[in-house]
């Protein structure tokens, strides 16, 4: 890497042999006075030692890049080989290993869980400096690759906290610190709201297909716990204990208004597909599918590759395996290049024989919440490869309506989820303006900071 310039640094003020420490330390530069981290922050070492209490409960936190400190699980002190540091509200803990992706959380009232591995680093903050502030500057694009230049390590790059108290941060008055935190929580309490909201859309939206269709949403009946039962022979569906108090197949969406026909009636399940030769068509992993809205996101491009699920325009792709069933990973194929696509092995394929029930509306019943729960009760295969078998689709019977009705049922149902795409969108750009503008209000002149290799 070619530098503009040579860069000098003091013996006194080289606390490491990493070159990349040193070459961007005029990049911070703000409105507010600069000050050291060390000045401020208090490693937290406090720990204890569960497997002194055997049979106690211990609730243990967790830290990833997406929604920083969560409760993760419970264990049993007898459980626990090693001492655990314990975090009180207001603690922040990070990765040392990952926090330049962003694996760093802060412990709020919300948390109920109380102890974290030893391998976190764990810090509180003075009186001078609000954790809340701190975490924000953390989180924002433009101190992250500060973070990255201060991480030391051959292999894998870590930050201790000997290397993260000698950093700057941008440091206004206790008051200032207040409000850019007030600002930046007001736009998340919106964007909260209108995740809530599109949330709610999927639950009236369920309803309301369910109310047209004249369908019961029934209850799965609870297993007797400590009872020893036996089942008829002619009155076993599946080997699975737990499949005994499953909800048949047949009735999910047994209609009450409607006569009722099985799926095969309307449509083929995982038909066979030839696609011709060396032509280009559309490629579809798992990852490709959104659980948000249903659809396919991203259409790649290649020539068909042995070993995979091949699908024409308009087939249903509804993926098997848990967790992507559980999390609606389903799309109606459309818009497909040169009118075929291959896509993972675990996608079930359904293809209309006619047109007597819409595939939009069959994705519609087949996405809903309440036909995924009862799906994980038909479950084969060991845990973490779990999968719905062909034949729970097979089974499933549908109410048979007018094309009239359908399109109506599904126009209506449309209009509802572009509502919620809305919503959707303009929380994620809440969300966003919300720590962009945090970070403009910190950080100044960033665009003439950056060194030109």
């Amino acid at each position: 890497m070619e530098m503009k310039f040579l860069r000098f640094v003091d013996f006194s003020q080289l606390n490491n042999w990493n070159v990349k420490q040193y070459l961007n330390t005029n990049l911070l530069k703000s409105q507010f006075k600069i000050e050291f981290l060390s000045e401020h922050l208090i490693e937290q070492n406090n720990k204890i030692k569960p497997f002194d209490f055997p049979d106690e409960d211990f609730a243990i936190l967790g830290v990833d890049n997406k929604v920083g400190i969560f409760d993760a699980y419970v264990s049993k002190g007898k459980e626990i080989k090693q001492p655990y540091k314990k975090m009180e509200t207001g603690f922040i803990a990070y990765n040392p290993y990952r926090i330049n992706v962003g694996s760093i959380g802060l412990k709020t009232a919300k948390h109920q869980h109380q102890y974290i591995s030893p391998a976190y680093v764990v810090f509180s903050c003075q009186a001078t400096l609000l954790p809340e502030y701190l975490f924000l500057v953390f989180k924002t694009n433009f101190y992250n690759r500060i973070i990255r230049d201060n991480t030391t390590g051959s292999v894998r790059q870590n930050l201790s906290f000997d290397n993260l108290v000698k950093m700057q941060i941008p440091l206004p008055d206790i008051n200032t610190q207040e409000a850019l935190v007030q600002a930046y929580q007001d736009k998340i309490t919106k964007a909260d709201e209108l995740g809530k909201q599109a949330n709610q859309i999927d639950n009236d939206i369920e309803h309301y297909l369910f109310e047209q269709l004249g369908i019961e949403i029934q209850q799965t009946p609870k297993a007797q716990i400590g009872k020893l039962r036996f089942v008829n022979f002619r009155d076993l569906n599946l080997w699975g204990v737990t499949s005994q108090n499953a909800i048949t197949a047949e009735t999910i969406f047994k209609s009450n208004q409607f006569k009722n026909e099985p799926i095969t009636t309307f449509f083929e399940i995982n038909p066979t597909t030839q696609i011709p030769k060396n032509q280009i068509i559309s490629f579809i992993p798992m990852a490709n599918i959104s659980d948000i809205y249903g659809e396919i996101s991203v259409h790649d491009k290649k020539t068909l590759k042995p070993n995979y699920t091949k699908f024409k325009e308009n087939d249903l792709i509804w993926a098997k395996i848990t967790p992507c069933m559980e999390n609606g990973k389903s799309a109606v194929a459309t818009n497909l290049e040169n009118g075929f696509g291959f896509g993972s092995t675990e996608f079930h394929v359904l293809r209309a024989r006619n047109n007597d029930f819409s595939i939009y509306l069959l994705h519609l019943l087949l996405r809903t919440k309440h036909l995924r729960k009862i799906a994980t009760q038909y479950f084969t295969g060991s845990s973490g490869q779990q999968r719905v078998p062909k034949t729970f689709l097979e089974t499933l019977t549908l109410p048979v309506l007018s094309l009239e009705t359908q399109t109506q049922i599904t126009n209506y149902i449309q209009a509802q989820k572009q509502r919620q795409k809305s919503y959707l969108a303009t929380a994620a750009a809440l969300r966003l303006g919300a720590l962009t503008e945090f970070e403009q209000a910190i950080f100044s002149n960033k665009s003439n900071c950056f060194f030109v290799n």
